[in-house]
């Protein structure tokens, strides 16, 4: 023993025993509650993933537009089939909301360059069916022009009316009994739907406009007006007009002695308010909060219809691709050697071919056998795995030399136990991240074959987001609401997956696990 040692004992024998107490005599010790909450990696996940506000906001939108695509057919009082012939491409209208005058929701469309005598024409149409088409008039110009040596006044227009009113008066041919069901639903109503037949003749001939009820001094639709500057009626009260018997409401002013049908063809043809007609037809007044599309379809319903199949389709092609592509790259990570290189040339192969070239054959041809939609899933299928199976594979590079698997292998677990056990599940985050990523990259590749027609859905699905937006391209200078709602649509859904899926990969990185901003 050395000299310190000894000394260091000594010392220790002459400290008193009463300084010496036992700690935990006659206690079970036990291992401590860990002081701060364990956090499972999911929960990790989440919690870094709330920390980004715009993959938060994305998700929030991406539920929005989900629930519209699931509830706006259902609320919708129209169906995708309904096509109305001529309420098609007009803007928004609700009859509640436009009653307001708040300037939205009213039907409103901008006409410029209308002079004193369409200001006439839509008075007339107001003054028939008490609805003015006539909202506001924007901007008047008025030029004075040389006229019998006088100065003439002469008013230019820019107006904004309501497009459902504008129709006004339509002719209309209805069968006998028809004619007969119109008359009874007006007296239980009390709505006119039926209007006094005008003869061309008392009206300068203008035959091709049913909004002419007025007496007018020539072809133009000029009207002829009373002592009071009002319209002085023009219609028809000769009894020898063959029509189908008229016992219901009449308008204001008619003693009993207006016509009201012509016939026609074993029918009759009558002059009828089209707004009231509707009102008739659908048991409700229009109700567009989307306006309608070149074909008379109520976008609001629409757009939901075929952004279900989209996020469908989107998904299932997905999944499709998730399966072959992880089952693929994980035999070329796992093996490597020539098997890798063997399948890696396949890929190869398969990527090379274009997209657009092979969903359009595979249309014209194999479309034709299995249908279009089975068509066009095949036409993603056929390479879309490839992304998939190139991460799979660099995944399982990364983790098959890792010491866990090693361990397993001592073990004696199986290549499948390894591979799909214990090398699999570390890369699934990754994997899953880039599977959301793909979701719209596959809507916005449907979108485009649509809307070029490459494809067309409307058969299986009834519409889809590309053909409502190739629609509303018709239309586009005058009905801009028919190109803007599709287009904002799928604009926000493929914005918002891609924050959305940036933030999962984010979030899934096991390099950030723990690490709180």
């Amino acid at each position: 023993m050395s000299v310190q040692n000894m000394q260091n004992h000594m010392d220790y024998e002459h400290i008193p025993a009463e300084k010496f107490a036992f700690t935990q005599l006659d206690t079970n010790i036990h291992d401590k509650k860990l002081e701060t909450k364990s956090r499972g990696y999911l929960a990790d996940a989440f919690l870094r993933f709330k920390q980004n506000k715009s993959s938060l906001v994305a998700a929030v939108i991406i539920i929005i537009l989900l629930l519209f695509a699931l509830v706006s057919p259902i609320i919708s009082p129209y169906s995708i089939n309904d096509k109305d012939p001529v309420f098609n491409s007009f803007p928004p209208y609700l009859s509640s909301v436009a009653e307001k005058n708040w300037g939205i929701l009213d039907g409103a469309t901008t006409h410029g360059s209308q002079n004193d005598l369409s200001l006439s024409y839509w008075k007339g149409i107001a003054e028939e069916t008490g609805m003015n088409p006539v909202l506001r008039i924007l901007d008047v110009t008025t030029t004075y022009v040389k006229y019998r040596g006088q100065d003439k006044a002469s008013n230019t227009y820019t107006l904004e009316t309501n497009r459902y009113f504008e129709n006004g008066i339509v002719y209309r041919v209805f069968k006998y009994s028809e004619y007969e069901a119109i008359q009874k639903w007006q007296n239980e109503t009390g709505i006119q739907v039926i209007y006094p037949y005008v003869e061309p003749k008392d009206i300068c001939d203008i035959a091709d406009n049913p909004n002419i009820w007025y007496q007018v001094k020539d072809g133009k639709g000029t009207p002829v007006l009373d002592d009071d500057g009002n319209f002085i009626p023009a219609y028809s009260t000769n009894a020898a007009i063959e029509g189908g018997e008229y016992n219901s409401l009449r308008i204001e002013g008619d003693d009993g002695s207006y016509i009201y049908s012509a016939k026609k063809s074993g029918a009759v043809q009558c002059r009828v308010c089209y707004y009231n007609y509707y009102i008739y037809v659908n048991g409700h007044e229009p109700m567009y909060l989307f306006g309608t599309n070149s074909l008379g379809q109520d976008l609001f319903g629409a757009i939901g219809t075929g952004a279900r199949f989209s996020i469908i389709f989107a998904i299932l092609v997905s999944a499709i691709n998730l399966t072959i592509g992880a089952i693929y790259g994980s035999i070329q990570g796992y093996y490597g050697g020539r098997i890798d290189l063997t399948m890696d040339r396949i890929s190869d192969i398969l990527s090379g071919m274009p997209f657009i070239v092979c969903t359009t054959l595979f249309q014209l041809h194999l479309g034709q056998k299995v249908g279009v939609v089975p068509a066009f899933l095949f036409a993603f299928v056929l390479t879309g795995w490839i992304g998939m199976a190139a991460l799979t594979r660099k995944q399982f590079y990364r983790f098959k030399g890792q010491e866990f698997v090693l361990a397993a292998r001592t073990l004696g677990a199986s290549d499948r136990r390894l591979m799909f056990k214990h090398i699999f599940p570390n890369a699934l985050g990754t994997i899953i991240t880039s599977c959301a990523l793909i979701i719209p990259s596959v809507i916005n590749s449907e979108t485009q074959l649509t809307y070029l027609g490459i494809i067309n859905l409307q058969e299986f699905a009834g519409t889809s987001i590309g053909t409502l937006m190739s629609q509303g391209q018709v239309a586009m200078t005058t009905a801009p609401h028919g190109m803007f709602f599709p287009s904002l649509f799928v604009s926000l859904l493929l914005i918002s997956f891609n924050l959305f899926g940036n933030g999962l990969r984010d979030a899934f990185n096991p390099s950030t696990r723990g690490v709180e901003d």
